[in-house]
């Protein structure tokens, strides 16, 4: 006899728990025959990738013929990515921290949505249903975003499948019964976050002669945009320049440093100059000291394991290039993780002013929509905060 979910309600331990913290990501393959579907869904989705008018038919073209190559770099990192992972330790330790800091929305439960790969938007919600949130059941649920820098092709794109989820799942007025959701969007210059980096940078540094320490070019990475997208207004260049400039700060400018992109996806316009050239550039001038800093990314996937060490590194042919560990496991960081949640529980906002302007060029109507939909959902919160 299957076992009935008991309903969303306060307990013994706190008075509006428990309550759901969904960690938002665009996930990987776990393994190489989880490639193709991946690349599928990535491809089809017009607010990572815009490619016009064709979006339908050039998506899966692409995805097809990327699929073999792409499933020989996830063999050359241990068969799949480790970002479901990572993703799930995170949530774990810092819903462990969170019960502690907000024991009045205890207990935090963890869950895990990519836009791309398993577990997807939809998987997640439906696990939800079936926790006992939503459905008439009501309940709390707070989606975080672990790009800490907002962009419409990353956390926006989260936020309108989740929206489009929640729509099909639990109505579009489904009334007081359904989840009353919120939105940590952004995070970019979070003390934690910056402690976090800068900490992994000093680790790196100190691998290096004394002497020489002081003139390695620190070159913080991050994944980057079609100009497209940047010259619509998104926020995301901004956003991470300025978690740039926070972690050099906290390392008193100790070293020169830049900001480049990387993981350009073909022939159109994307915003530069390319991590790759950049190293190549330096390394050709003679300055062959030089640290990566994967600056957008909260765990190791293919383009920290694959492009950053196998590819950018390895091309460089200079034992002096080397890259700074990324966040995965870091207790800094997990508890900087449960900071930012603990803060957005006590705010009472169901979003960011930012999340709620669009874009000077924005003509998406799922954009209207999503930010129209957490926005209202601050109504609700008056009767859950």
């Amino acid at each position: 006899m299957a076992t009935v979910a008991p309903p969303v309600t306060q307990d013994a331990t706190s008075s509006k728990g428990p309550t759901a913290i969904v960690f938002m990501n665009m996930g990987g393959p776990s393994t190489t025959g989880e490639v193709g579907d991946f690349l599928s869904r990535l491809f089809a989705d017009a607010d990572l990738i815009p490619l016009g008018r064709l979006q339908s038919y050039l998506g899966p073209l692409i995805a097809a013929r990327r699929t073999s190559k792409i499933q020989k770099q996830y063999s050359a990192i241990g068969g799949g990515s480790p970002i479901r992972k990572w993703s799930e330790y995170q949530s774990s330790e810092m819903c462990k921290i969170l019960d502690k800091l907000s024991p009045t929305t205890a207990p935090h439960k963890p869950y895990v949505a990519f836009r791309y790969a398993a577990p997807l938007t939809e998987e997640m919600y439906a696990r939800l249903l079936a926790d006992g949130f939503g459905n008439g059941r009501g309940g709390r649920a707070v989606a975080f975003t672990q790009y800490p820098q907002y962009s419409c092709s990353t956390t926006g794109s989260s936020l309108n499948e989740l929206w489009k989820w929640r729509t099909r799942l639990e109505g579009k007025d489904a009334g007081p019964g359904a989840i009353t959701w919120s939105v940590i969007d952004r995070w970019p210059v979070h003390a934690g976050l910056v402690e976090a980096f800068a900490r992994n940078v000093e680790a790196q540094l100190a691998t290096y002669p004394e002497e020489r320490r002081k003139d390695v070019v620190l070159l913080f990475s991050a994944h980057s945009l079609p100009m497209s997208v940047v010259n619509r207004g998104d926020t995301y260049p901004a956003e991470v320049a300025a978690t740039v400039y926070a972690v050099m700060q906290r390392l008193r400018f100790s070293n020169p440093y830049r900001l480049c992109w990387q993981s350009q996806v073909g022939p159109s316009a994307w915003l530069g100059a390319q991590t790759s050239d950049t190293v190549a550039a330096y390394v050709k001038q003679g300055q062959t000291d030089l640290v990566l800093i994967p600056i957008a990314f909260t765990s190791d996937h293919i383009e920290t394991l694959y492009e950053l060490d196998q590819e950018v590194i390895h091309e460089a042919g200079s034992p002096g290039v080397k890259r700074a560990e990324s966040l995965n496991g870091s207790p800094v960081f997990i508890q900087a993780l449960a900071d930012i949640a603990a803060a957005h529980l006590q705010s009472g906002e169901a979003c960011s002013r930012q999340m709620r302007l669009r874009c000077q060029g924005c003509k998406s109507e799922r954009c209207l929509q999503s930010k129209a939909f957490f926005m209202r959902e601050q109504m609700e919160l008056g009767s859950v905060v």
